[in-house]
């Protein structure tokens, strides 16, 4: 049965008007026609006399229409609450975020408990050198990092930010006084990279191996974690590269944050795994992107303060 043929009967019993029926479908009246014949051809039977004048149900089509109507309410009634549901998010998300929960992190989970209230957005840390091992494991449902993603088994979300770098230096670093240090500079600073299992680009993300131009940066080691990292810069082994809101967060006195120019802004933005999508997930997802729109209104500008 279709199910087309059954929405039409219905409509047209209320008009008894084929082109008001028309309209109310968004069809033509000659489709509702051929919709009619097609129904009374599969029962047998007119379910409607029609004149010039005058649309009406016959005996069998008022028959049919008491027999109908509560097993077509009963249907769309389910497909409604079905679809309520789908919208309504009243579980767990856990969420993924790397070495700092910044205002990123933060305004997007306010957000998201905001619009689904009943929900909760679980924060857990990601080791900056494992960003999806615990994705990928089920440990984490969503979790915040570096765009774009290079990964082909995960779906990734719109970009959250775009922010400038800063280099991190030990306190008494001849470059730790400067206002700015230029991308080329960092081919005289040894880099602090990350240890596996970071996938290539990810760590050439956070310790690039060349400048713009094409210049080598020397390594200075390999850490899993920022504070490891801070601590091998306060030590004097070398740089690390931090986005600007990291840096603010781990400000200390024996390690200069220096504002970084010429490098490629950092994105942060939201990575799952495609065959675990759930609704929780793309709620989180559209909270996360309509915070960041709002704040964005606010100000479009590079943060390099």
């Amino acid at each position: 049965m279709d199910f087309r043929e059954l929405e039409c009967f219905l409509v047209l019993s209320e008009e008894l008007h084929f082109a008001r029926t028309a309209e109310r479908l968004y069809l033509s009246p000659a489709r509702v026609s051929q919709l009619l014949r097609a129904l009374e051809a599969r029962i047998g039977g007119r379910l409607f006399d029609r004149t010039s004048r005058r649309v009406r149900l016959t005996p069998l089509g008022e028959r049919f229409l008491a027999d109908l109507r509560p097993a077509y309410d009963g249907v769309t009634g389910a497909v409604s609450r079905a679809r309520a549901a789908a919208r309504t998010v009243t579980e767990v998300v856990r969420v993924g975020f790397l070495a700092t929960p910044t205002e990123v992190v933060t305004g997007s989970v306010r957000a998201f408990e905001r619009r689904h209230p009943g929900s909760v957005a679980e924060l857990v840390e990601i080791p900056l050198a494992d960003p999806f091992t615990r994705l990928r494991a089920g440990g984490v449902d969503v979790v915040f990092t570096l765009l774009p993603v290079d990964e082909p088994d995960l779906a990734t979300g719109p970009a959250l930010n775009r922010v400038s770098y800063r280099l991190g230096l030990p306190a008494g670093h001849p470059l730790a006084g400067r206002a700015v240090v230029t991308a080329e500079e960092l081919a005289g600073v040894p880099l602090i990279g990350l240890a596996g299992p970071a996938p290539r680009w990810w760590g050439e993300r956070t310790a690039p191996s060349v400048t713009p131009s094409g210049r080598p940066i020397p390594r200075a080691g390999a850490v899993a974690t920022i504070q490891e990292g801070l601590t091998q810069v306060a030590l004097g082994r070398g740089g690390m590269l931090l986005c600007t809101p990291t840096a603010e967060v781990h400000e200390r006195a024996d390690v200069s944050f220096v504002p970084v120019s010429g490098l490629m802004p950092s994105i942060l933005g939201l990575a799952w795994v495609r065959t675990a999508e759930s609704a929780a997930v793309r709620a989180f997802v559209t909270a996360a992107d309509g915070w960041a729109s709002l704040r964005e209104g606010r100000s479009d500008r590079l943060r390099t303060a």
